[in-house]
């Protein structure tokens, strides 16, 4: 409560201010998902909380932009995870496949579970498709793409305003220019609409969006430019700043992070300006001024990388990332 009342008083007064003090993070479990899959590398993980305990999604097959790149999915129950079961693939016909991209879990109000993900040879000419499950993630739909000049989430998990609009934090890349907006869609996943963001001198994408009081929100976005970058709504989300730097380096990896109840902000991220062997939590309480509570991986050399974090209704945080393009590591934890 004493964290939630200063974040809520430095929201409303428009004021900066510096982290009250460090929280102990305790860590409940700390793990691989699999120890052996049918595919040699992986990436780019999701969660999502279900009725039928933690669900986590990533990409795998032989290496990132093969053909028989596939998605993936695994359940945390009872204290074990399940063997990865392949939920979606590029298939088109008898000859000819594409690779499949970062998967997004997500669940709408009425507590159907969907699945985002992207199809197509690259980055730059992929699109944005989805599978929707009324089971809690065990059998999913066909794949329904999103309308043409939308993409859906491209890494992080999108969020459902209070009026039912479901926010996606959404990029593209083109001609070697990288640029992030805002999509949103009706909680039926119909409606579509793009939002623009001025990305002003940065190259940015991915965006993660962090949530405050009376309707201002934040999208931390990896970038070009050797920083994370930031830009507010104060509208709910229908206009936004110019993307200005956090001032937090960082190495153009993915990023992800999360609002809790408390209303303290959560950060994974890779904080050094190269390399991807050092993975960090970060904590503010403004959006502004950010600490790092936590070193996940610190070591010589690795990649430890493109993270998923959320908050279950119990209050702990769960989160997976990355580890050397071969396994999904996963880590459950409490702020004490």
């Amino acid at each position: 409560m004493f964290y939630s009342i200063i974040f809520f008083l430095a929201l409303i007064t428009n004021q900066q201010i510096d982290p009250i003090e460090k929280p102990q993070v305790k860590i409940l479990k700390s793990e691989f998902i699999y120890e052996s899959a049918p595919f040699p590398s992986c990436h780019a993980s999701t969660l999502l909380e279900t009725e039928d305990g933690i669900l986590a999604s990533w990409f795998g097959g032989s290496y990132e932009r093969h053909p028989d790149v596939s998605i993936y999915t695994s359940r945390l129950k009872n204290g074990n995870w399940s063997t990865p079961e392949m939920v979606a693939d590029g298939v088109e016909n008898e000859v000819f496949r594409n690779p499949t991209w970062n998967p997004v879990l997500f669940k709408t109000n009425d507590g159907k579970t969907v699945l985002y993900y992207k199809e197509g040879p690259n980055p730059r000419e992929w699109w944005g498709l989805y599978k929707t499950s009324e089971d809690e993630g065990k059998t999913w739909s066909k794949a329904i793409q999103i309308p043409p000049g939308m993409l859906g989430p491209v890494k992080n998990k999108p969020i459902s305003l209070p009026d039912g609009t479901i926010l996606y934090g959404s990029s593209f890349e083109t001609n070697g220019i990288w640029s992030m907006h805002i999509e949103t869609s009706d909680q039926n996943l119909e409606n579509w609409k793009k939002i623009e963001i001025d990305n002003g001198t940065f190259h940015a994408i991915q965006p993660t969006i962090l949530q405050y009081p009376i309707g201002k929100l934040q999208l931390l976005a990896r970038t070009q430019e050797d920083v994370i970058g930031s830009t507010w709504s104060m509208d709910g989300g229908k206009t936004w700043s110019t993307v200005e730097s956090t001032g937090l380096v960082h190495n153009n990896s993915g990023i992800d992070a999360v609002t809790l109840k408390s209303g303290i902000q959560l950060l994974l991220c890779n904080p050094i300006k190269d390399g991807r062997n050092k993975l960090s939590l970060m904590m503010s309480i403004d959006g502004i001024n950010w600490d790092e509570i936590y070193v996940l991986e610190d070591q010589p050399k690795g990649e430890f990388s493109y993270p998923a974090i959320i908050q279950a209704k119990d209050g702990s945080v769960h989160l997976t990332y990355t580890y050397n393009r071969e396994k999904i590591k996963y880590v459950s934890l409490t702020l004490e």
